[in-house]
Formats: structure tokens, sequence, C-alpha cells
């Protein structure tokens, strides 16, 4: 697995202290200029399909649960591992100091066709949905989010503007 970046929050005035340390698995789905993307209203961004893996949960069998869950994934074929990223940022738990999540990012193929979404209340209620959108579409819109400061922008804009830029450049652009 290889090192694709490591992003620190702006917020964060240090990457030592107290951390909540996740792993997560997140999936690039591409089909063409589209690629498939979580939109979350209350953010107003797009991120890639994926999230936390459990504890003990292989990183491959956590990215087909997320996968499933998140977007109604179905024959999903993991064709590689993309990288991964190293991120600090601030946590809202007062027993930490910050969080250090460890994103690992898979190329995939599923079916054609989306099965309906198990996603959890929290993820419902924040507004989120699959969507197949337009790669460079995706990233526009982001950057505008960041660019205008928006007050609910959500911490992991940057991370995710970040990867839809490479995956522009190396998988899309590219090919």
């Amino acid at each position: 697995m290889q090192l694709i970046a490591e992003l620190i929050h702006p917020a964060l005035a240090s990457t030592h202290g107290n951390a909540l340390k996740r792993q997560a698995a997140r999936g690039i789905v591409l089909r063409e200029a589209q690629i498939l993307l979580l939109f979350t209203e209350r953010y107003n961004d797009f991120s890639f399909p994926g999230g936390g893996v459990d504890p003990g949960e292989d990183i491959v069998t956590g990215l087909r649960r997320e996968l499933e869950e998140e977007t109604g994934a179905r024959e999903i074929k993991v064709l590689r591992n993309y990288g991964f990223i190293e991120e600090y940022r601030p946590y809202w738990k007062p027993e930490y100091d910050l969080m250090h999540m460890t994103s690992h990012f898979f190329v995939c193929d599923i079916a054609t066709h989306l099965q309906p979404v198990r996603m959890e209340s929290h993820e419902l209620a924040n507004g989120m949905r699959p969507l197949w959108v337009n790669l460079h579409e995706a990233i526009a819109h982001n950057q505008a989010v960041m660019q205008r400061q928006e007050k609910t922008m959500g911490q992991s804009i940057q991370r995710e503007t970040f990867m839809l830029n490479k995956v522009a450049v190396e998988l899309l652009d590219a090919g």
C-alpha cells in the first residue's frame, strides 16, 4: 500500500496529543467521466463512498460492507488498492485532542444497477445519498464550497477534493 498524502486540517494546531485513531476504506467507482459519490446535503459536498472499518474487520470486507450500505452497490469487484491518506483533524469529543484517520482507497467495479441503500440514521439525517456525477463537476462543486467557506462545510472536504482531483488526473484524464 502506497502513502498518497498526509493531510493536516487547517484548524488543527498540532498533530501531537491524545488522538482517536480510525481506519477507513473508500471506493473509487468510475464509469467513463461519471463517478459514484455520496452527496451530503448537510455539508453540501461530494465524498467517496466508504467509511470506518469495524474492529477486527478486514479492510476489503469493510469496503464491501460500506459500499453496499451507502450506495446499494452489488457484485463489488475490488480491482486494486490505490493507496492511503493519513489525515489529522480536530475531534469533537473532549477526551481527544484530535483524530488520526487512515483512509484506504480502492478502485472498484460494481453491478450496473444500484439496489436500495441501508444507511445509518445519522447518514440519512444528514441527507446523504449516492449519485453518479461527472467527476469534474463534483470537483468544481467542492472547490466552490471551500472557496466560500460555507458555515456547514464538513471537515472531510479537504481530503475528498484532494482525492477527486488525483483521480481525475491519474485515472480519468490519463485514460
